[in-house]
């Protein structure tokens, strides 16, 4: 399951180098997942937060490759890792839309943290609904 979504590199987010500075793919990794939430209803940070739980980022990897300029247009690929703990796992693909060359790779794992602030060890209801509805087609 993948989704995409576009990203222009904006002057604030370029270095002295006019480059991107680091920090900011981690800004379109997430614009990557806020896209999957779209593409795949009931996991957006919306979602997630009404009904009752948070989702921290726990582990990030993050490989660059290629930079991206200024003004640039890129292409962030997020795709969902089926796990079956209570957590949720992503790998990212920025591409560079000039010429379709890998500019970042990357992965992601976010756990469930209640509304009490405890880590939930089981999967909560409404992320085991949404494995039911988008997992088993």
């Amino acid at each position: 399951m993948t989704a995409t979504t576009t990203v222009q590199v904006r002057f604030s987010e370029v270095d002295s180098m006019r480059i991107v500075w680091h920090g900011e793919y981690v800004r379109y990794f997430e614009d990557g997942r806020e896209a999957f939430g779209r593409a795949y209803p009931g996991i957006g940070y919306l979602d997630i937060y009404e009904a009752g739980y948070t989702a921290p980022i726990v582990d990030l990897q993050l490989h660059y490759l290629r930079p991206l300029e200024l003004n640039e247009r890129a292409t962030v690929e997020v795709r969902y890792l089926k796990d079956e703990a209570a957590k949720l796992r992503f790998d990212y693909i920025v591409r560079r839309e000039k010429d379709g060359e890998i500019a970042a790779i990357g992965s992601s794992v976010q756990v469930f943290v209640d509304g009490n602030g405890d880590l939930s060890l089981n999967t909560p209801t409404f992320y085991e609904t949404w494995k039911e509805r988008w997992l088993t087609k």
